[in-house]
């Protein structure tokens, strides 16, 4: 992983903040964000067994965007704090955030110990990102309940 970031590294992800402004990805950054709060393994494995659903396709979307982002700073194309940056990656911390209680499982479920692996790896690396994805994972609970909440009334 480069130390520096670089004119070059900029560029990157100028190009990546690009990809996300596309109509679709939009919708299926929004409906990751907004609308899919997962409580368990067997519910994202709903949708991800869903061939051919909208939600499949976002979910596959947006979880290979980061997976191949996440993939640069790890094979050292793309520097790791300008990538970690909030305004860029709080996206990828959130929605790692909502499978993170159940990854294992949903893994083994699966069948691919490598699903969100490069995600994992790229969050994990550094105390600041452990950190965030702690903070993320509260900020995640909240939103849970007060679906919830919202839910009930």
């Amino acid at each position: 992983m480069s130390k520096k970031p670089t004119t070059a590294d900029a560029h990157l992800i100028l190009e990546l903040y690009d990809l996300r402004r596309e109509a679709e990805m939009r919708k299926a950054r929004n409906w990751w964000a907004a609308e899919f709060f997962p409580q368990s393994a067997d519910e994202f494995m709903k949708i991800a067994f869903s061939m051919g659903t909208q939600e499949n396709n976002w979910l596959r979307q947006v979880g290979g965007y980061w997976s191949m982002a996440a993939s640069f700073v790890l094979l050292g194309v793309l520097n790791e704090d300008l990538f970690l940056q909030p305004a860029f990656s709080g996206e990828m911390f959130l929605i790692f955030a909502k499978i993170h209680p159940f990854l294992k499982e949903l893994r083994e479920k699966v069948g691919d110990p490598q699903m969100f692996l490069n995600i994992e790896k790229v969050i994990t690396h550094t105390k600041w990102g452990r950190d965030r994805l702690q903070f993320t994972i509260k900020r995640v609970e909240m939103m849970r309940q007060k679906r919830a909440e919202r839910k009930a009334s």
